[in-house]
């Protein structure tokens, strides 16, 4: 990732030569960086890579490559892009808490809000003077929301995103600084917040965020998607195709045969069960108390999240954008 680093506006200057003040010339404000320049609209925006959708009722949002947001309001058939976005940044994640108010997070740590279902978004944060990608947000209202991010980075807003704070976390695990990579949030339905992260790691909250545990699934490698569902399971997925289960709330955990070794990318939860997606064409889907059944793609198609439509059928979502429901 190419390092930014966002000049602050230069003040006017005086120099004296042979006892005479002189004005410096004015100073032109600094260039934009090019990732806090608005996303360009072009019919192309919907094969854009996407790493990030959700519902907003029965709207679906993406947001992806180069600042692009893509909507669907028939149910995943035909997509559209956002009328406007006010980055070019990289966007990983979304998360919607009604039809209307959502946020989105990406590189530069930006952070975007909406307050008419993706149509038009505003800037509610921006870094480019360190190399700190944002991976995840959640809100559980409209107040009170999370995002993460490279380096154990976690932000806090509770006033809908008009201010946000960072949280110190813990040590990890024979770690000297909590400087784990953090890929995705996830709440359950009690409440509980937990965080999917590299080294096999999972964070857990059981006071709304203030303060944070790590729990070892017993992997090593990368997590990066997580979902709870209604009967209380945590599921959390990643590299190499790997699944692990919890049935009390991330106290303990068993490993999970997946059927594939191909990176999982994005789990949901669905009325049939979970269902996740990954590298070439994977899809896998819980049956019996938590086991994996999986189908490939013909196409091979790199996935990178799916989303249950408001009439049931899932859309995926890949490196070339999405794809035809199914």
């Amino acid at each position: 990732m190419r390092k930014l680093k966002l000049m602050g506006l230069l003040a006017a200057m005086t120099v004296t030569l042979g006892g005479q003040v002189l004005a410096a010339a004015p100073q032109s404000p600094p260039p934009v960086p090019p990732q806090l320049m608005p996303a360009v609209l072009t019919p192309a925006a919907a094969t854009a890579t996407i790493f990030g959708a959700t519902r907003a009722g029965s709207r679906i949002v993406a947001v992806g490559e180069h600042g692009v947001v893509l909507l669907s309001d028939d149910n995943g058939r035909h997509f559209r892009q956002a009328k406007s976005v006010p980055v070019r940044a990289m966007l990983t994640s979304v998360s919607f808490v009604d039809a209307q108010r959502g946020w989105a997070v990406g590189h530069a740590g930006v952070i975007l809000h909406t307050g008419d279902g993706g149509e038009t978004w505003t800037l509610q944060r921006s870094d480019t003077s360190a190399d700190q990608p944002l991976f995840s947000v959640l809100f559980s209202d409209s107040n009170h929301g999370f995002a993460v991010g490279l380096w154990s980075l976690l932000l806090q807003t509770e006033d809908g995103g008009n201010t946000w704070r960072q949280r110190e976390l813990p040590l990890p695990p024979g770690g000297t600084k909590a400087d784990r990579n953090l890929f995705r949030l996830f709440a359950a339905p009690d409440g509980k917040l937990f965080v999917a992260a590299e080294q096999g790691l999972v964070l857990r909250s059981t006071d709304q965020g203030k303060s944070w545990h790590y729990l070892e699934t017993g992997y090593k490698g990368s997590l990066w998607a997580g979902v709870a569902v209604p009967d209380g399971a945590v599921y959390v997925a990643g590299m190499r195709g790997t699944v692990y289960r919890s049935s009390d709330g991330g106290d303990t955990w068993r490993q999970v045969p997946s059927g594939t070794h191909s990176g999982l990318t994005d789990l949901v939860a669905t009325p049939g069960g979970v269902v996740g997606v990954g590298m070439e064409g994977a899809s896998i889907r819980s049956h019996d108390a938590g086991d994996m059944a999986v189908s490939v793609r013909p196409d091979h198609a790199d996935l990178t999240a799916v989303v249950e439509a408001a009439d049931g059928k899932l859309i995926d979502f890949s490196s070339r954008g999405p794809l035809p429901p199914r």
